[in-house]
């Protein structure tokens, strides 16, 4: 029997790339999808060839697709290669997002459609174009990946609220309608994840106050290990801490 499959959005860094890695080491193959891929390089550090790299190493099968989540096109093609590769997804992490910097009126309009069209239609076209495929499988689990930020007007970036409070709304609505049949659950983070973006920024000395990556893998391979009709559920670190499903002490 061929081993569970993942495939993980935002994959070339930070928590996408812990993620990846992490469902290797335990039994899964990875689908590993971001923009940033060999030849197709961003300004921050890091690929989902590199990713893919690490993936073999921890002993899973590895596939590294360039993939902008933007765009509805390249998200179907993607569930069409995986679904072709592999033969089956049994997770779908829908992990990519971005956090538009500034003050809402000093930015231009196509700042706002940048910060909905990925945190918002990205996550709406892997459910649609993952969704069709897992129920023809006869089940499947996705996990949305969304931020204290979504309750928190404070948080300054009222592009990233507006968006991430979306996708959980699109995460209950999506377990009602899926109910058996596909699994829809949302993981909060209540404080910002260390990664190698960060890093270039800020220096690999700064990681006071961030959560270290490994605990959002771990709050996912415990969703993906629950029964499938746990879903709709929208669950912080702090509660998953709480029940022992998260490694390490709250940050300083």
């Amino acid at each position: 029997m061929s081993k569970p499959v993942v495939a993980i959005t935002g994959a070339s860094r930070g928590i996408g790339k812990q993620m990846a890695i992490d469902f290797a080491a335990h039994g899964y193959d990875v689908a590993c999808l971001a923009r940033s891929a060999k030849g197709a390089e961003t300004r921050l550090p890091g690929t989902v060839d590199e990713t893919a790299r690490a993936v073999e190493k921890a002993g899973g099968r590895a596939l590294a697709l360039s993939v902008d989540v933007r765009h509805e096109e390249q998200v179907e093609h993607a569930a069409e290669r995986i679904f072709a590769e592999f033969g089956r997804c049994d997770v779908l992490i829908n992990n990519a997002a971005i956090a538009v910097p500034g003050r809402t009126l000093d930015l231009p309009t196509k700042s706002w459609r940048l910060g909905v069209d990925v945190n918002v239609n990205g996550p709406f076209y892997g459910i649609i174009y993952f969704g069709h495929r897992m129920l023809e499988a006869g089940e499947g689990r996705i996990i949305n990946v969304s931020s204290m930020a979504s309750k928190t007007p404070e948080f300054g970036r009222i592009n990233y609220t507006v968006t991430k409070r979306a996708l959980e709304a699109m995460t209950e609505g999506f377990a009602h309608e899926l109910f058996s049949k596909i699994a829809v659950n949302c993981i909060q983070l209540e404080l910002m994840v260390w990664s190698e973006g960060f890093a270039s920024t800020l220096g690999e000395t700064n990681k006071a106050g961030f959560e270290h990556p490994i605990v959002m893998s771990d709050a996912a391979l415990w969703l993906a290990a629950q029964p499938i009709t746990y879903t709709g559920h929208i669950l912080t670190i702090a509660e998953l801490r709480e029940q022992g499903v998260v490694r390490g002490p709250t940050p300083a």
